[in-house]
């Protein structure tokens, strides 16, 4: 049956024969798939043919860079089935779509553009009853179909396996059809081809779920544009995927809205952006900028590093005050000198109390300092152009542009707003004790106040050493200088981690977008970690967004989600628990009594023939030590931005947003006193297994104390 066509009625009312099914949709594959070929191959024929025959200038411009992406996305499509659902609308039911076949797929795929499709996308209307119509609102939908493809297939029509039919329409009962082997479907649980595709090993980055999304996370990717929304995910509800699945849904849907300003997809790490590096190419979507908070603020190196105290200080809201006294402070008017500008045999004049008002009306009206100082060299202006047009009529633009660039106007402008730059600001901020007072008087007690003043001062802002830290300050004072360009829409991951000035820093660059927010109160481990998502949205600049909890795991097995209640128990975190679908998960707790190494090594032998990827976790400081041993006991073993390998070694800072099949997590109380919230980051570590996990310990467990 190809898409498009009327469904048969004999179709509704009993399952096709399997053998027959599954040639018919292989066979609709073979055509989708040429369909796409001359897709690609049409893109190509458009570039050539687009600057052969375009008109020249922005126009021209403007279509070849279309044409370019277009062709380049349909290149860029990583190999792999072309569809996996289909709906077979049932007739008199009213709409436009009834008595019609649509297969759902990664993008749309036709043999013409005006044909109809053959793969209709699963950002399209109409593919929104693929995740959310069911017996008691069918949408007008009579049986949906999901499709079993081969693990690893690249997209061979001989790589679909299996069929299952939904049957919508017989009474409010949901009869499953199915091929192969698939056990029964639990109450609320996805069944069958559904199941299967979520608990199939992780093997490389991370996927898309376009097959697997349920309703709840359908209703969030689909979110109007214009909202922003927080999404509390506990471990394993797919907050991630839904993140990025949101992206390639507006994109989709608002295509010219979001290219004016673009889309920023914000990870924690560098490791995380690996990880899940492929899923909107997967989708369709290409040249989306995936990038770290400090990837995007750092105008300088990271070389310095701060004491813990004096990191807080600077992380802290309050900061943003100092900053702003601290740049606005340099405005000097009180003191303002008469102007004279020659000009010719005449000169013009503006008193000195003229120009203070000049400068405490730019004030009043509070603009970016860099905005604020050419407001005021143009008003000086126009007070000498209002002389000398009641003097002598109007002046001509060359006058005022001369009249601009005038030494004596260039001079008084400086010394009445001077330039300035962040890196000077903030030299100066934390060398000289009595500019720090100035600008941190009634913000910061004289304790914190100590804690920012560099011990020795740099000679000049090009020899400092900067942290990290120093970092996130000198954008806010970029931003107080200049607004940064803002980007139509940001999602940001492990937003719980975020301090206060990191969350302006976001905020500053979607100031008139919108924001997708994803993280979990819990599995904070920073020092200045989010304990309110209502206090972190306003940081955020988006007070009024919508705070959504995912509580159902599809990810984490069940027994592992229950030992790491245990933990949630000793947390101070405000969170929904979450309820696992998974009932096939492991848990194993090893007591290394002949050695904590030793039985690392062992664990990991044990999990080898079992398929699917394997994680070795394990505090900072022990990284090295079990790495080294896997590998001499000839198992090969890489790190988390290292090309991957069957067993990855990860410290336990880095692990965040990534899972593996199997976890060996090595010495949980290591763990949990390495840092300040090590318990929220041994709660990571415990659920990052997909399949199975192993804690190997000596020490007493931190749950059992």
């Amino acid at each position: 049956m190809t898409t498009s066509e009327p469904v048969p009625e004999g179709d509704r009312k009993s399952p096709p024969d399997l053998g027959t099914a599954l040639h018919d949709e292989r066979a609709h594959h073979d055509l989708c798939r040429a369909a796409l070929t001359a897709m690609v191959e049409g893109a190509d024929l458009q570039v050539v043919t687009g600057e052969d025959v375009s008109a020249s200038g922005a126009d021209a411009e403007v279509l070849g860079h279309r044409l370019r992406s277009h062709a380049k996305a349909l290149h860029e499509l990583p190999d792999g089935p072309l569809f996996f659902g289909r709906l077979d609308f049932a007739p008199g039911t009213g709409g436009a779509h009834e008595g019609l076949a649509h297969h759902i797929g990664r993008l749309r795929i036709s043999e013409h553009p005006a044909a109809p499709p053959l793969v209709v996308d699963w950002r399209a209307p109409v593919s929104r009853a693929f995740y959310q119509a069911s017996t008691r609102d069918p949408r007008g939908v009579a049986v949906r179909r999901r499709f079993g493809w081969a693990p690893g297939s690249r997209g061979d029509s001989a790589d679909l396996t299996g069929l299952e039919d939904e049957r919508l329409d017989a009474g409010g009962q949901a009869d499953r059809e199915r091929s192969g082997r698939h056990g029964p479907v639990g109450a609320g649980r996805p069944g069958g081809i559904v199941a299967r595709e979520i608990e199939r090993p992780r093997v490389g980055p991370m996927r898309d779920i376009a097959a697997t999304i349920q309703p709840e996370q359908d209703e969030l990717v689909r979110g109007e544009l214009a909202e922003s929304v927080c999404v509390q995910g506990a471990p394993g509800t797919g907050k991630t995927a839904v993140g990025l699945h949101r992206a390639a849904y507006l994109l989709y849907t608002h295509p010219r809205s979001i290219q004016r300003g673009g889309l920023l997809i914000l990870g924690p790490h560098r490791a995380f952006l690996s990880y899940i590096a492929e899923v909107l190419p997967s989708l369709g979507e290409t040249g989306v900028r995936q990038s770290t908070l400090h990837d995007e603020i750092a105008r300088r190196t990271a070389t310095g590093t701060d004491p813990d105290r004096t990191a807080a200080v600077k992380h802290d809201v309050r900061m943003a005050e100092v900053l702003r006294r601290a740049v606005y402070g340099r405005v000097t008017a009180d003191r303002a000198e008469d102007l004279s500008v020659p000009d010719g045999s005449y000169r013009w004049r503006i008193a000195g109390d003229r120009l203070r008002d000049i400068v405490a009306g730019v004030l009043a009206e509070e603009p970016p300092y860099e905005v604020g100082r050419e407001r005021v060299r143009s008003r000086i202006v126009r007070r000498i152009q209002e002389q000398a047009e009641r003097r002598s009529g109007p002046r001509p633009a060359s006058w005022t542009r001369r009249v601009e660039r005038a030494r004596p106007v260039s001079v008084c402008v400086e010394a009445l707003w001077p330039k300035a730059r962040p890196e000077e600001v903030l030299a100066r901020l934390l060398a000289d004790p009595e500019e720090l007072a100035r600008a941190a008087d009634g913000v910061l007690d004289p304790a914190e106040q100590r804690a920012l003043l560099r011990p020795q001062p740099p000679r000049s802002p090009r020899t400092a050493r900067w942290s990290s830290a120093d970092l996130v300050l000198l954008d806010e004072i970029a931003g107080l200088l200049d607004h940064p360009e803002g980007y139509g829409h940001v999602v940001v991951d492990e937003a719980q981690d975020l301090s206060p000035m990191e969350c302006r820093a976001v905020a500053r660059r979607v100031r008139f977008g919108s924001l997708t927010v994803l993280g979990d109160l819990a599995q904070g481990t920073t020092p200045w970690a989010a304990d309110s998502w209502r206090t972190q949205m306003a940081h955020l600049g988006k007070p009024e967004a919508t705070i959504v909890p995912l509580t159902t795991g599809f990810r984490v097995p069940a027994a592992v989600l229950t030992l790491a209640g245990r933990l949630l128990d000793l947390l101070d975190a405000d969170v929904p628990r979450a309820d696992s679908l998974r009932r096939d998960g492991e848990l194993r707790v090893r007591r290394a009594d002949g050695g904590l190494i030793p039985a690392v090594v062992a664990a990991v032998r044990d999990a080898l023939p079992r398929e699917g990827s394997i994680g070795v976790i394990a505090a900072d400081s022990q990284v090295d030590e079990v790495r080294e041993a896997l590998t001499g006991a000839n198992i090969p073993a890489s790190g988390p931005e290292e090309p991957a390998t069957r067993v990855t070694v990860v410290p336990a800072t880095l692990v965040k947003g990534l899972e593996y099949d199997h976890v060996v997590a090595v010495e949980p109380a290591a763990i949990a006193q390495s840092e300040q919230r090590g318990l929220n980051r041994l709660y990571v570590v415990l659920t990052r297994a997909v399949s199975r996990l192993e804690v190997v310990h000596e020490r007493e467990l931190p749950w059992e104390v």
